[in-house]
């Protein structure tokens, strides 16, 4: 078992004691999907892996919260938004939009000229550290400004 799967294990073990329900429903889905995840791959889970499942769950409950505010429940997007930000503790810090503009110029000089080119050498060097959409998104701005 991965440290940081063990450190989930741990701190629903504490949520439970607390009797938090949300932290405990909250754990407990992340632990079945990395159990999911592990079993798919026929072997333990590395912390890199386990960060994709918290970040393919962030992602999810982020979907949510978006159609939660555009059918107007403040209540359960509010609930996803505290979701979002205990998953998030798990997660190494990421990195700053400065860094991957940087990274994204330098690959933009070095003769990438399409979102494609740029986001097939620019992600795999943030892997685990920042999110897809969100290189895209500098990416494009890089893309479209004037040199």
């Amino acid at each position: 078992m991965s440290g940081l799967q063990s450190r989930i294990q741990n701190d629903l073990n504490a949520a439970r004691k607390a009797q938090d329900k949300n932290a405990v429903l909250l754990l407990g889905t992340i632990l079945a999907d990395i159990k999911n995840r592990r079993i798919e791959e026929k072997r333990e889970l590395t912390d890199a892996e386990v960060n994709e499942v918290l970040r393919k769950g962030i992602k999810k409950r982020r979907e949510s919260i978006e159609m939660y505010d555009k059918a107007a429940r403040a209540d359960l997007a509010d609930r996803e938004r505290a979701e979002v930000t205990a998953l998030e503790a798990y997660l190494p810090a990421n990195v700053s939009d400065d860094e991957i503009r940087a990274a994204i110029r330098k690959v933009i000089a070095e003769g990438a000229t399409n979102i494609g080119g740029v986001m097939g050498k620019v992600n795999p060097m943030f892997k685990g550290r920042a999110e897809g959409a969100t290189i895209s998104r500098i990416a494009k701005e890089e893309l479209s400004s004037p040199r």
